[in-house]
């Protein structure tokens, strides 16, 4: 294939007699469009069916919009299910998504005249888009796979997106910044006076140096010159723990990443703020008022949507993998996403607003509200409702919208009315989606300390998805454990009982372990959970008693911890997991506390202290992290057996969120904030500990969050 970038050299002459096929794309599209947008409401034949009428190139078969929109619906059910077959039939699919929106893209520009005329953007932008679209979700697909080679191969499709919708990007700039709409010309000035002038300028991404004339050559098996996964067998058989050593990455090679591409700092600071002044244009500016021409608005909703995510995705990308980031010369800016995200939202009652609501609200549901050092405007909660709002009532059937309110309820200390809202309802006709709300479900039974039914959620969630099974397991043999400790003393039959389920589920746990994969590394989940069970096994053996007397602090309230779920409890519910939490040191309950292992001494203390600091017992829970975690060396964590060596480091986050909080937040007390910089930098400077990536994300947000109030690194 040819360059994209030469394709746009600039406007095709103007005809007087354009086709029939030209005068009829605004409409086809319109109506492409809304058929794809009922993928939205869990309508997924109605979508196929309508996609399947049409005569226009957006309704044929193997045509960009019929084939980008069945490509949505795999794409879709791979992202939220995981399940390797779903995950093939996406990338096929996607792949002749990306090969017809590519045909189309030459023929409008062979010939201009049969094309759709725009005063916004180049000859085939539409299409030009449709092919950046299909590229980024076969990236993700790509990613999501066990294999590295291809995980790293969805990483260069990532820039190939970026580059396309760069060249789309700057063209509406240009357009703009005639019409006097946006601070596109103030932008550029500062770039010029501080010498810093890049592509990127106004676009809204942070995009890669100018490249050679062949950088974006469409034959994959030529630019991208395989990474062999022998060269990371060290990284794949130590699991996820740390960061793999740089000298693994450089054994990579890429066709078109040239090592003098990488921008240097003081560009790369201008780029994010150029990047984040475009973000907030097109957050402003209400691009319906600039043009009612349906093609350039599908082209300005489908470009924010996917700079938006590319943003995101690549700001939310752990810092163990940011080499590769490098090699492909970008990196993400999460306020910029965000910003274009919401920007996509306008466009609610089409796919690309549709798709740009849903990723905005999983998003801050999801990845945001686990975290606890946030300013209030990381969680803007009136408009996110007023998002949700209008999602539902443009998309009744949906359950994803269902599913968005239920966490949102959660958010806010409502967790049985959260179960409700999960429980009403026809089921949805994707399984993917039906899987996703029984997990989301099973997780607030935990928090719940409902205990049997999180352990029937999460079995049934074993015949509903393939992602983790070891995980599933280990939480129902988790809740029998804790039924067993309640039920010890006062029923011993169905003590008895709720031991062997906690055997039995708890011993399935290795048998499905170790065989799933994210970019040739073992889920991390799966290496905890195995170390926990071989722990187990070990004191078992070594107290010689039963494997379930074995057990040590609660596991439930462990995976509660890692699931951010203290934060969704209610003072009552966090007042129980305390007595939860303190079985284990209730001499007449458990009589082997004193002789116990440092490493569950610590643990036990991490838990209390973290409930203490929910329920606002500030300064008890600053003192029973230090005087019962950290008072703990790392020496004598490690020389426990099977040793649990994350509440030392994760301590150090929890004192960072008690001065958080007691310095008021953002713009609060100036020492006390810097306190909380100083505990946040310890943890980023610790040595690899089980799950750091996930409490890595939380300490990542913490600091940017620092970084915006004026606290500088200690």
């Amino acid at each position: 294939m040819k360059r994209f970038g030469g394709m746009f050299g600039g406007k095709a002459a103007s005809s007087n007699s354009r086709s029939l096929t030209a005068l009829d794309e605004p409409a086809a599209l319109q109506e492409a469009m809304a058929a794809a947008a009922h993928i939205m409401n869990d309508e997924i034949e109605r979508a196929e069916s309508e996609l399947a009428k049409g005569t226009s190139p957006f309704h044929k078969a193997r045509i960009p919009g019929e084939a980008l929109g069945r490509a949505t619906t795999f794409f879709l059910r791979a992202v939220l299910g995981f399940e390797k077959e779903i995950m093939e039939q996406a990338s096929a699919r996607l792949a002749e998504a990306e090969e017809s929106a590519y045909e189309h893209q030459r023929r409008a520009i062979r010939d201009p005249s049969t094309a759709h005329q725009s005063a916004i953007y180049p000859i085939g932008a539409e299409y030009a888009l449709v092919l950046a679209e299909s590229q980024l979700m076969s990236a993700v697909v790509a990613v999501l796979n066990e294999s590295l080679t291809e995980s790293l191969r969805g990483f260069y499709k990532l820039r190939k997106a970026f580059t396309t919708l760069h060249e789309i990007s700057e063209a509406e700039k240009r357009y703009l910044q005639a019409q006097g709409k946006s601070y596109a010309s103030s932008v550029a000035s500062t770039a010029a006076s501080t010498g810093s002038r890049t592509p990127a300028e106004g676009s809204g991404v942070l995009t890669p140096d100018p490249l050679g004339k062949d950088d974006f050559d469409d034959a994959d098996d030529d630019d991208f010159l395989d990474a062999q996964e022998a060269a990371f067998g060290s990284m794949a058989a130590t699991g996820y723990e740390g960061q793999p050593a740089s000298s693994d990455f450089e054994k990579l090679k890429f066709g078109a990443a040239k090592a003098g591409n990488s921008a240097p700092p003081s560009r790369r600071s201008s780029m994010s703020s150029m990047s984040e002044t475009a973000a907030n244009d097109a957050d402003r500016i209400d691009f319906r008022t600039i043009t009612s021409d349906p093609v350039d608005l599908f082209i300005h909703s489908g470009t924010a949507l996917c700079f938006g995510l590319l943003q995101l995705m690549l700001s939310m990308v752990p810092p163990s993998f940011s080499k590769v980031l490098s090699i492909l010369s970008f990196r993400g800016d999460r306020a910029a996403g965000i910003r274009m995200l919401w920007s996509a939202t306008k466009f609610k009652h089409d796919i690309n607003g549709a798709m740009a609501g849903l990723i905005t609200l999983g998003f801050h549901n999801g990845a945001m509200a686990f975290n606890d050092i946030l300013s209030k405007t990381d969680l803007p909660e009136a408009r996110l409702k007023n998002l949700l709002s209008e999602m539902r009532q443009l998309y009744p059937k949906s359950k994803l919208w269902v599913l968005e309110e239920a966490r949102m309820l959660g958010a806010d200390r409502q967790l049985e009315s959260a179960v409700q809202k999960l429980e009403q309802g026809p089921p949805s006709p994707l399984k993917q989606v039906e899987a996703l709300a029984l997990f989301e479900k099973s997780l607030s039974y935990m928090y719940l300390h409902r205990y049997e039914d999180c352990a029937k959620g999460f079995i049934e969630c074993v015949g509903k998805n393939n992602w983790s099974h070891g995980l599933y397991y280990y939480i129902s043999g988790a809740c029998y454990v804790e039924l067993y400790r309640m039920c010890k003393g006062s029923d011993p039959a169905k003590a008895a009982e709720y031991a062997a389920m906690a055997d039995k589920y708890l011993h399935e746990v290795p048998a499905h372990t170790g065989k799933k994969r994210f970019m040739a590394r073992q889920l991390p989940f799966d290496i905890f959970v195995n170390r926990k069970i071989a722990k187990w096994n070990h004191r078992a053996k070594t107290l010689d008693c039963a494997f379930v007397d074995a057990v040590g602090v609660s596991p439930v309230e462990e995976m509660t911890y890692f699931w951010s779920g203290f934060k969704r409890m209610n003072d009552d519910q966090l007042r129980y997991a305390l007595k939860r939490i303190a079985w284990s040191e209730d001499l007449s309950l458990n009589p082997r506390w004193e002789q116990e292992a440092v490493d569950e001494k610590a643990l036990q203390a991490l838990l209390k202290g973290t409930c203490l600091r929910f329920l606002g017992q500030i300064p008890e829970a600053k003192a029973t992290l230090t005087t019962d975690v950290l008072a703990y060396d790392m020496v004598q964590i490690k020389a426990c057996d099977h040793a649990d060596n994350w509440p030392q480091p994760v301590a150090h986050y929890e004192k960072a969120v008690c001065f958080w909080q007691e310095a008021g937040g953002r713009g609060g007390d100036k020492a006390t904030l810097e306190k909380c910089s100083a505990e946040l930098a310890l943890v980023e400077h610790w040595e690899a500990f089980e799950l750091d990536t996930r409490v890595g994300m939380k300490v990542a947000t913490a600091r940017l969050t620092l970084k915006k109030s004026g606290v500088a690194l200690p």
